[in-house]
């Protein structure tokens, strides 16, 4: 059914799981005859998918819905932000109707609703956090090489500081069947690589009596040809109970060698304040267990900065903590308290100019650290698969086994998906260079 001058423009903020869900959105949208256009000024109605995990995120966002609120078009804010932060959202923006995250199934329904002059609120009260959407809705792919395919929704953390979770809700994971079945459709569509996504895949499985080696064993059995796979973020908490089972099944030539644990805190008192179940050992524990059955894989972690109560003292053993474990990739966050959340209202608020330096100092160490491990792969030779054009003309984007992001430069425009054997000729600290073979 085609609807002529029924244009949307689509624009999503945030991680990988908001990713999906636009890319759900979009498919639904196109299978019902919305035409979707890249230009906001072409359109008829306007969808955010929002993000709020950040106060400098929400920030961001409230100013550009402001900006689209003015175009004098049908508005519509979906994600995370409406419903961590409705009474600022409701205050500063003018919308037409608002949805809770993994809405794709009701997208059609929504964009309907506001054509037709209905105000919407759509959010969890009337089931959002409570059900998942169908792995088998349509998908319109922002990169044709990757696939996101979300595990689960929602989490089993608690964690003092985080907002998400009064979006997202409690974990639901989708069966090992459903996710094969999604990720065996993207692969034969032209995916490459498979990005297994959630809030924390380390909890995936457990409300259905399942885990995740079991789901990786069953993805890297998939037989599509050759593809990888990136596991998304997991807490550690939710790894020690199966730590040898999923050092085994990262040992799977489909896997890439890409852990990402955060740590958030490299004192433990800290970490008991952020109600983040494990201690800075089980950190080490695990990154040691992987490192000694896959001395190459890539160790990405989190930080954050000037939590309510962190001394100078514990401060320092996140500085000390990173220099001992040497991260490859160290994401670097500033505390900002979040609505709702205990953090929010904890005693022993630190200034913002202390939270900015001590950020700043950490940050400065961690570029350190992340030059020293990237110089170790000068002179490597082996293949990428490009899976991006590079910001420069002429250069492309691949990541080789251990999923770093290697540059490459050639003139042929032809190299999106193709696997490339190169060697690397120079390094920064945010990705490798190298010349073709």
């Amino acid at each position: 059914m085609t609807r002529d001058g029924q244009r949307v423009f689509l624009k999503t903020f945030g991680c990988s799981s908001n990713t999906a869900d636009a890319e759900f959105m979009r498919g639904c949208l196109a299978q019902a005859g919305f035409r979707l256009v890249e230009n906001a000024e072409h359109a008829d109605v306007l969808i955010f998918n929002t993000c709020g995990v950040k106060t400098p995120s929400e920030n961001r966002i409230i100013e550009e819905l402001k900006e689209a609120a003015n175009m004098q078009k049908k508005l519509l804010v979906s994600g995370c932000l409406p419903v961590i932060n409705l009474e600022r959202l409701s205050r500063q923006v003018k919308f037409d109707g608002v949805l809770g995250p993994s809405s794709a199934g009701r997208i059609v329904e929504a964009v309907q609703s506001v054509l037709k002059g209905k105000k919407i609120k759509w959010l969890k009260d009337e089931g959002g956090t409570e059900t998942k959407p169908l792995l088998t809705l349509p998908r319109q792919a922002c990169n044709p090489v990757v696939s996101i395919v979300p595990v689960a929704q929602g989490c089993l953390g608690s964690c003092s500081y985080c907002c998400v979770v009064f979006a997202r809700g409690r974990l639901r994971s989708y069966s090992i069947d459903e996710v094969v079945q999604r990720v065996r459709s993207d692969l034969r569509s032209g995916a490459k690589e498979v990005w297994l996504t959630g809030q924390d895949t380390a909890c995936y499985g457990r409300d259905v009596g399942t885990n995740l080696p079991n789901l990786l064993r069953a993805v890297c059995a998939t037989d599509e040809g050759d593809f990888l796979i990136r596991v998304g973020m997991m807490t550690p908490n939710h790894i020690l109970d199966m730590l040898g089972s999923l050092i085994e099944a990262y040992l799977d030539r489909h896997v890439f060698k890409f852990l990402h644990v955060p740590v958030q805190s490299g004192d433990d008192q800290v970490l008991k304040q952020m109600n983040r179940h494990y201690s800075v050992d089980d950190f080490r524990r695990i990154v040691s267990s992987f490192r000694k059955a896959i001395p190459d894989i890539t160790v990405a972690t989190d930080v954050i900065c000037g939590f309510p109560g962190e001394s100078l003292e514990a401060f320092q053993r996140s500085l000390e903590l990173i220099e001992e474990v040497k991260p490859d990739i160290v994401n670097v966050s500033k505390f900002f308290p979040r609505p709702q959340t205990q953090a929010e209202k904890m005693a022993c608020k630190i200034s913002v100019a202390e939270v900015k330096r001590r950020s700043q100092s950490l940050a400065k160490l961690v570029k350190q650290v992340s030059a020293m491990k990237n110089a170790g792969w000068k002179g490597w030779a082996g293949k990428i698969l490009i899976d991006e054009k590079g910001k420069q003309p002429g250069s492309w984007i691949g990541r080789n086994f251990a999923y770093k992001p290697v540059v490459v430069r050639s003139e042929d425009e032809s190299l999106l998906d193709k696997s490339m054997n190169v060697r690397v000729t120079k390094t920064f600290h945010t990705y490798l260079e190298a010349e073709l073979l």
